[in-house]
């Protein structure tokens, strides 16, 4: 039984736009009116550049651990752990030993990611 429209898979869903934001960090992004997900794949070391963009930001760890840069502050995550990450401020992330999937959402969406491409967008560095 085919599953209804508004239904999604995290991995491998052809309805995501693909995007590669940096070596070894490859995401899936799903656009609504209000709110985008992002399904990030990290290979185990990768590391994002640290940046920051107007758009508020949460994100959860849904497979492996990672290290979320913050601020000035950098936090072990593991399966379960979420952050928030208001618009403005510099944050990053990097993978653990055996890589890590962390689904972002982002309200209002990111402009730049509504079409396939490479790196972060716009994002201040």
């Amino acid at each position: 039984m085919a599953k209804a429209s508004w239904v999604f898979q995290l991995s491998g869903d052809p309805r995501g736009i693909p995007r590669v934001l940096a070596e070894g960090i490859e995401t899936n992004i799903f656009v609504g009116e209000q709110v985008m997900i992002s399904v990030v794949r990290i290979d185990p070391g990768a590391s994002g550049a640290v940046h920051s963009h107007p758009e508020e930001q949460w994100g959860v760890v849904l497979e492996g651990s990672c290290t979320r840069m913050q601020g000035d502050e950098e936090v072990d995550c593991e399966v379960g752990d979420f952050w928030h990450t208001p618009g403005g401020v510099m944050h990053g992330i990097r993978a653990g030993e055996s890589g890590a999937v962390v689904m972002d959402i982002f309200s209002p969406p990111r402009s730049e990611y509504k079409q396939a491409g490479r790196g972060f967008g716009a994002a201040a560095e």
